[in-house]
């Protein structure tokens, strides 16, 4: 098993190994290439993405600036909107449904290390270290909003029509058809 099937299966993984660094590399030339469009050049913003993403739905529009580690693990659904500074630690997949509004600063995260720091950092003979990481895939329903400012932690999934406040921290599965916020993000109502 290569290292980067273990990366998608959740497994531990070595994050400097040779092919996942290679699209590390090539991930950073492309959002490059995009932090460099003038905001006229829509079109050729779009081809950036469909080369750096995995799969990227009609008239979804990106902010400049986008960070994200491979891009290739990234699915975004059409009519999305993602704002100004958002960063997408993509070690797994990240999800996005369709007609999804992501404010400003949000981040996503699928990469986690293990708590105790015996299995966290490992100290190897030639007397370096290295991080032991593994990773949980993020979800996103349709027609979501995600507020500004917020954090979406590893392994969560967001239902469809939710409304996740702004500055929210979720930590867990939050349904369908509500409006949840806070730290850690719950559910406060319907939002039928």
């Amino acid at each position: 098993m290569t290292e980067h099937e273990k990366m998608l299966a959740g497994m531990i993984y070595n994050s400097r190994d040779e092919e996942l660094l290679n699209m590390y590399h090539t991930s950073k030339k492309l959002l490059s290439d995009f932090d460099n469009t003038n905001s006229t050049e829509g079109e050729k913003k779009f081809q950036i993405l469909k080369q750096l993403l995995g799969d990227i739905g009609e008239g979804v529009w990106i902010e400049k600036t986008f960070s994200c580690d491979y891009g290739k693990n990234i699915f975004i659904g059409k009519n999305t909107f993602i704002n100004y500074n958002c960063v997408f630690i993509d070690d797994n997949y990240i999800k996005i449904g369709e007609n999804v509004l992501i404010g400003p600063t949000v981040q996503i995260y699928t990469a986690t290390h293990p708590l105790p720091v015996n299995q966290r950092i490992i100290h190897k003979k030639d007397g370096t270290m290295s991080y032991s990481s593994y990773t949980k895939p993020v979800t996103i329903g349709n027609n979501v909003w995600v507020g500004g400012g917020s954090i979406l932690c590893p392994g969560v999934e967001i239902g469809d029509n939710t409304v996740i406040g702004a500055g929210s921290v979720v930590t867990k599965d939050i349904p369908s058809d509500c409006i949840a916020y806070g730290n850690p993000c719950s559910v406060a109502r319907s939002n039928e």
